[in-house]
C-alpha cells in the first residue's frame, strides 16, 4: 500500500506519535508524511514529503493562547492552494493527525480518510470535558479536521473507538528511578514567568526543557535543555516528578512511568483544558493560574501521595491493524 501520513505539527506530541508509529506503518506498505504547521521544535527523522505553514499556534507571554497573533498569520488562500496541491489520489489510506489541510483536500478531491490520534477520541460525547464546555471550542475539537471515520486516544477507553495512548519504546522498555529531580515542560510560559518560583527552591533541582536554549546548563538549581527527544526522554525516566501543561503524550507517557505529575493547561486552550478535566478524575492535580505562590504550591505537591490509575501502553501492531480494516470497511 501507498500510505499518506498527515502531521499537525502545532506541537511536539503529533510529531513524537508519528516517529514511534513509522517502523510499523512500514509492515503496512511505502510511508509518505505531510507536515503541517511551524510551532514544533523537535528534530524530525521521518520523511517529510510534503510541508505547509498551515495553522500554527502563538502563545502569550506567561501561560495564554495568542488568538490575535493565531488569526493574523492564517494564510486562507495558500491553505486552499496547498489543500489542492496534495496528490492524495495517489494513496491507499489518508491518515489524518488532526490537520485541517488533509481534511480540505480529501473533501475537494473526494478522497477517503480517516482521522486518527488524539483529537478524534473528542468525537465522542463520552470522553471527559471541562464543567464550563466551550461552543468554540468544541466546534474547533469536532469540525477542524473532519474525517468520516475516527480512531481515538485517550488516558481510557471512554467509548469503543479510542485506543490508549502510543508510549514511545524508550519510556515501555525503560526502568523508571527517582534521581530527585522535577521535570519542567511548559512551552507556553517564557524563562523569566517561572525562574524566580524555581530559585526560590533551593533544595530541588529542576530540569526545565524550552524552545529558545540551545545548549545544556546549569544557573542555581536549574538546569536549562534545549527541546530534544534524548535529553527529555532520560530527563522523564529518571524525574521525581514532572511540570507540564495539559497535553496528551507527555502526561501519558509520565502516568505510564508512575511520576507524579502537576498539569498547568495553557489558558484558553480548550483541548488542554479537556485534557486537564480528565487527569483530574485520575487524581492528577490541575493548577490554572500561576500567581507568586508557585514555589509553595510546587512544594505541597510533592509532599503529597500519588494515587495515579495505571496508564497501559497501546498495542501498536493491534491499533494499525484495527485502523486499516476499518479504512476499509
Amino acid at each position: 500500500m501507498k500510505i499518506f501520513y498527515a502531521i499537525q505539527a502545532t506541537g511536539n506530541g503529533h510529531i513524537s506519535r508519528a516517529v514511534q508509529l513509522y517502523p510499523y506503518l512500514q509492515k503496512f506498505g511505502e510511508v509518505d508524511f505531510f507536515l503541517s504547521g511551524n510551532n514544533a521544535s523537535l528534530d524530525i527523522n521521518l520523511p517529510i514529503k510534503y510541508k505547509s505553514e498551515g495553522c500554527s499556534l502563538h502563545y502569550s507571554k506567561c501561560g495564554g493562547l495568542d488568538y490575535w497573533d493565531i488569526a493574523k498569520n492564517i494564510k486562507p488562500r495558500q491553505i486552499y492552494k496547498d489543500a489542492d496541491a496534495l496528490p492524495l489520489k495517489n494513496y491507499d489510506v489518508v491518515i489524518n493527525d488532526f490537520d485541517s489541510i488533509t481534511s480540505l483536500a480529501c473533501k475537494l478531491q473526494k478522497v477517503h480518510s480517516i482521522q486518527f490520534g488524539h483529537q478524534a477520541s473528542f468525537i465522542s460525547s463520552k470522553t471527559p470535558r471541562p464543567d464550563k464546555k466551550s461552543v468554540m471550542g468544541e466546534m474547533i475539537l469536532k469540525h477542524y479536521a473532519p474525517s468520516p471515520k475516527n480512531i481515538g486516544l485517550h488516558f481510557d477507553k471512554y467509548d469503543d473507538f479510542i485506543y490508549p495512548p502510543i508510549i514511545k519504546d524508550e519510556i515501555v522498555n525503560a526502568e523508571p528511578k527517582d534521581a530527585g529531580h522535577i521535570t519542567v515542560y511548559l512551552p507556553s510560559f517564557q524563562k523569566d514567568c517561572l525562574e524566580k518560583a524555581f530559585n526560590k527552591l533551593p533544595n530541588l533541582k529542576f530540569h526545565w526543557f524550552l524552545n529558545d536554549i540551545k545548549t545544556k546548563h546549569t544557573i542555581k538549581n536549574v538546569t536549562y535543555f534545549p527541546v530534544n527527544q534524548q535529553y527529555f526522554n532520560k530527563s522523564l525516566i529518571n524525574c521525581e516528578g514532572i511540570i507540564t501543561g495539559g497535553g496528551f503524550e507527555t502526561p501519558a507517557e509520565a502516568l505510564y512511568l508512575g511520576k507524579k505529575i502537576l498539569s498547568i493547561p495553557i489558558r484558553k486552550h480548550y483541548e488542554q483544558e479537556c485534557n486537564a478535566a480528565a487527569l483530574k478524575k485520575m487524581g492528577v492535580p490541575v493548577l490554572y493560574d500561576v500567581g507568586d505562590d508557585f514555589d509553595l504550591i510546587i512544594e505541597n505537591w510533592l509532599d503529597s501521595p500519588i494515587k495515579y490509575p495505571t496508564m497501559k501502553a497501546n498495542n501498536i501492531d493491534e491499533t494499525l491493524q484495527f485502523l486499516f480494516d476499518t479504512y476499509y470497511d
